[in-house]
């Protein structure tokens, strides 16, 4: 990314396009980090999501043994391939899709699970968090550009208001760690919040696993979809099949308190709460 995204767009007579969040990096300092932090080697494959205009795509292109591309705009699309055949890059697997649309496990190799890197616009920045954890077997780490506030919530511990649904489902399969923060004058056209880079890599294992994972997130869902509520309360309000005394005696038999509210359960005790939950329902 040699030249400005400005430059780069007026040259190709484009502008970004707000309804897909483009917010093109600047700072070739910022990119450099990014790359640096997902520590990509010869032997890894990369998956970028929404590339944009090269801005990490170019320098990861020259470290990984397999660079994959997905991009949702046909004529930024268009502009990266051209820079990359200019900067030599000519083995770069571009796809043109939504992320949301592509499976993305069925783009990591048999032998090898998949680095994933990212500016993501906030729009779908919790729908493909939510789509890594569920073909996480196939995904080693994470490296993604998030809205701040996005990062100060899936980095969050019980008990405060920033821990939620998403923070949930991250810690019960991953380690998620807040790297650095990127001031909104580092992009083109400046957003109004600050970014900040978190780092997601995936466990073998759940520290404590669940039954039936769907059905965990179903409890998740439930308890925080009414998160100023009491637990007894949200949990016979949600779409599970538990009146008022079924949802004390879940709680009861997973030996939390029904006064207690989503925010302050622990992951472990969100998986106890799954397994009490589904043998009192048969789900």
């Amino acid at each position: 990314m040699a030249r400005h995204p400005r430059t780069l767009l007026n040259a190709w007579n484009l502008r970004p396009r707000k309804r897909l969040g483009q917010n093109f990096l600047t700072a070739v300092d910022v990119s450099q980090r990014i790359v640096d932090a997902a520590v990509v080697t010869p032997q890894d494959v990369v998956l970028e999501i929404g590339p944009g205009l090269g801005a990490l795509t170019l320098p990861l292109a020259a470290r990984a043994a397999h660079l994959i591309a997905v991009e949702a705009d046909a004529e930024i699309l268009g502009l990266l391939r051209t820079e990359l055949l200019a900067a030599g890059h000519q083995s770069v697997e571009t796809i043109h899709a939504s992320i949301l649309d592509t499976d993305i496990a069925a783009l990591a190799p048999p032998d090898r699970r998949l680095v994933v890197l990212g500016n993501l616009p906030y729009n779908i920045s919790s729908p493909v968090l939510v789509r890594l954890v569920e073909c996480r077997r196939r995904v080693d780490r994470a490296v993604l550009m998030l809205q701040k506030e996005l990062v100060d919530r899936i980095v969050a511990p019980p008990g405060g208001r920033d821990y939620g649904r998403l923070t949930v489902m991250l810690a019960y399969c991953a380690t998620v760690r807040r790297l650095f923060t990127v001031a909104a004058d580092r992009f083109f056209p400046q957003p109004k919040v600050d970014s900040a880079v978190v780092e997601i890599r995936f466990k073998t294992a759940p520290d404590v696993p669940a039954r039936d994972e769907p059905f965990l997130w179903k409890v998740v869902q439930a308890a925080f979809g009414q998160r100023r509520k009491t637990l007894k309360n949200a949990l016979s309000g949600s779409a599970l099949p538990l009146d008022a005394a079924g949802a004390e005696a879940v709680l009861r038999a997973a030996g939390i308190e029904a006064k207690r509210r989503a925010e302050t359960l622990t992951v472990a005790e969100f998986v106890v709460l799954s397994h009490a939950v589904a043998e009192r329902t048969g789900g």
